[in-house]
């Protein structure tokens, strides 16, 4: 990578940052031209993402890893600020542009006429997600996570209510408490080794001082507790189902990548500074992530089973895919092996695109009419359902026999992320489970209950969600069904897609994960690549003389 120009590694920070700010001087009345410039915006990210994706493949001494590093500044490490772009940071920077054009798409048939500066905070959250996959130091993490945050709070309120406020108004101070503590944790972490930059921070873990462990130890349980929250383990993620189901659609829809964002910085923390070259350190909080997935994966299955509501089986599906994602990165960090994570990556892409497609079809199937509807009128009473969008504001074409097209688009979400065949959720987690027992794993305790709950979880998903579907699709067909434009159809079915072909595609796609989980086993390759990265400066000065 080291040969084709860096400029491209910041273009997912400054797409939507430019985007979101030049929205700013538009009125709010001019909806049309906003989402035209959104839709350019989310198109360009997708583009750029997936060239920096193939960049990553390039052929480097990890089996195919580059790491590509761009100085602001021309400052060097650890003194500047960089963004890093690893195999990782580069899948993030897919999955988060993958989801951002659907859910935009969706919000233009009407919710992005509920509120003001829908497009800006749409815009100004995209840049802070990108960001955060691609900082290379905690401060600048920090930065990038409180952009983030800002906007997503803004987004949960677009569109107003009582319900949504209630919600938004936990959602915030939660998050709020959460960022003190993120301060804490990396103002220890900066007093006792005189660094923020990850790798910096890695390269010291090994032969750090003996009385210094400790509190860096403690330093990194604060900033995992920050992280643990936005990802949403038990018992920090109560939070988060009655969030997601009062977002509106588009809002959910997107949010699906926040959890994600939480374990992005869990596997890079993780294997950089408690990974198998941490040293003393190699391991640490590895036990937490195993018990915290799998109480997760409970808590969020009782949730499904007890749900009469979909928008709320969607936000506990949520810490169903968070929790099963970190129950096995907890094992690996023990001792698994590079299949049971390469494993776990797959199954968190395919559970994302299927939760933010699960979103956006809540809000179609709370459309229902008839007893479907007063079932969900009833649920949404209960635990604060949206309103749907006016119809006034609603543009295109209805799409005919709506409630077959709605069915099987919910069947085959009801599928994908109860983890059946033929789907890339069953792949995921079969892979996870066969190198759960090649690892040196399959034989220990926590291990056969991880197996045991991951497989039940997806049970538990099946069944609550083929109740509600026998309910909403089935028990009412002589009804009419509910006003569908294929605009709002047309992102459900993209996801969809997605999914398809991420499962048609296997082979390759888990290639590049193996490679990826190859390379967070490695962190001597992330360390190597951003401490001895030259300056452009010094480059010149040499090819100069």
């Amino acid at each position: 990578m080291t040969e084709t120009p860096q400029h491209l590694i910041i273009a997912p920070i400054l797409i939507p940052l430019l985007a979101g700010a030049l929205m700013l001087f538009y009125e709010d009345r001019d909806r049309q031209t906003k989402f035209i410039i959104s839709l350019g915006a989310c198109a360009a990210m997708l583009v750029v993402a997936i060239e920096l994706l193939l960049r990553s493949k390039g052929e480097g001494p990890s089996g195919g890893n580059q790491i590509g590093l761009y100085l602001l500044g021309d400052w060097p490490t650890p003194f500047g600020i960089n963004l890093v772009l690893d195999r990782l940071a580069a899948l993030m920077l897919v999955i988060a542009s993958m989801l951002s054009l659907p859910a935009l798409v969706y919000a233009y048939a009407g919710w992005q006429a509920r509120g003001q500066h829908f497009h800006s905070l749409f815009m100004f959250q995209m840049m802070g997600v990108n960001g955060a996959f691609l900082t290379g130091d905690l401060f600048n993490l920090f930065v990038f996570f409180e952009i983030m945050l800002a906007a997503s709070y803004g987004l949960l309120l677009h569109g107003s209510g009582p319900d949504r406020v209630r919600s938004g108004m936990h959602y915030i101070v939660i998050n709020l408490v959460a960022s003190l503590f993120f301060l804490i944790g990396v103002s220890l972490i900066y007093g006792i080794t005189g660094t923020l930059n990850m790798a910096e921070l890695a390269r010291q873990m090994p032969y750090m001082e003996a009385e210094d462990r400790p509190l860096v130890h403690a330093a990194m349980a604060i900033l995992g507790l920050v992280f643990l929250v936005k990802a949403g383990i038990w018992p920090l993620g109560m939070w988060l189902p009655a969030a997601y189901q009062s977002a509106s659609a588009p809002a959910a829809a997107i949010f699906a990548i926040l959890t994600k964002v939480g374990v992005y910085v869990i596997l890079r923390l993780g294997f950089l500074a408690a990974g198998p070259a941490g040293g003393p350190s190699s391991g640490f909080g590895a036990e937490v992530l195993v018990a915290g997935g799998i109480a997760t994966m409970i808590y969020g299955s009782f949730g499904i089973l007890g749900s009469p509501a979909i928008g709320r089986m969607a936000g506990y599906a949520v810490l169903v895919s968070s929790g099963s994602v970190l129950g096995a990165v907890g094992l690996v960090l023990q001792g698994g092996g590079v299949t049971m994570l390469s494993g776990a990556l797959y199954y968190m892409t395919a559970s994302t695109l299927g939760l933010s497609a699960l979103f956006l079809l809540v809000e179609l199937v709370n459309r229902g009419q008839g007893s479907a509807a007063a079932m969900l009128a009833l649920s949404a009473d209960l635990y604060g359902a949206p309103e749907d969008a006016p119809e006034e504001e609603q543009k295109g074409i209805a799409v005919p026999a709506t409630m077959t097209v709605l069915g099987l688009c919910f069947a085959a979400l009801a599928v994908l992320l109860a983890g059946l065949p033929p789907f890339a959720g069953f792949l995921g987690k079969v892979i996870i489970l066969s190198g759960l027992l090649q690892g040196g794993q399959g034989g220990t305790t926590a291990s056969w209950i991880f197996m045991a709950i991951l497989i039940v979880s997806g049970l538990a998903t099946l069944i609550a969600l083929m109740r509600l579907g026998v309910q909403t699709f089935w028990s009412s067909g002589e009804e009419e069904g509910p006003k569908v434009l294929a605009i709002e159809l047309a992102p459900i079915v993209a996801l969809l897609l997605a999914v398809v072909v991420l499962t048609w595609q296997a082979r390759p796609v888990m290639r590049y994960m193996e490679a990826t989980a190859s390379a967070l086993h490695r962190p001597d390759v992330y360390i190597n690549g951003v401490i001895s990265a030259e300056r452009t400066s010094d480059r010149e000065q040499e090819a100069a003389e």
